[in-house]
């Protein structure tokens, strides 16, 4: 799951040094969260924005996954976030996997290590779209343009970080 706070990309403003610029302050934060999922066999990178991370939009990921990749086994590993393992998330395994053996199972989810981003390659994913979208900062007008070009560099992008061959 990736955070991408609106303030990273449309908080800088640049002028001439003897002129004002006023910039409306709010106390509101804009955020969207989104999750990902890498295919490792096709190295294609499938995002989906969601309100919140938590186990019911986990769950829906998932589904949303098996609608892309029907009559696919699907094995999934995450960082430790607790809406990855709690609540929804145990219900949603065992009504898909019920009194099947492991090897038939639809979706199987692994973790990896607590804190450890270094084993993880989404997480290079998400850092070169969100560099690449503060490298261009200056040319959005709004939040949504930022979250429109951020799920466009990613949906359906092909990847070849050295990471990604590191599992096999």
């Amino acid at each position: 799951m990736c955070s991408l706070p609106g303030g990273d990309t449309c908080g800088y403003v640049w002028g001439k040094t003897n002129e004002r610029i006023e910039v409306p302050m709010t106390n509101e934060r804009e955020r969207q969260t989104y999750y990902g999922a890498l295919d490792y066999g096709s190295k294609e990178f499938i995002v989906k924005a969601y309100a919140t991370g938590n186990s019911e939009n986990t769950v829906d990921f998932l589904k949303y996954l098996q609608s892309l990749r029907p009559n696919q086994k699907i094995s999934v590993i995450w960082d430790g976030a607790s809406y990855h393992k709690y609540k929804a998330m145990p219900k949603y395994l065992e009504s898909i996997n019920a009194g099947k053996h492991p090897d038939e199972w639809q979706v199987t989810c692994m973790l990896f290590a607590p804190n450890a981003p270094e084993q993880n390659p989404v997480e290079d994913i998400w850092l070169f779209a969100k560099r690449f979208i503060r490298s261009c900062y200056y040319l959005f007008k709004s939040f949504d343009m930022v979250k429109s070009l951020f799920v466009e560099i990613l949906y359906g992008a092909f990847f070849s970080f050295p990471k990604l061959f590191a599992y096999g």
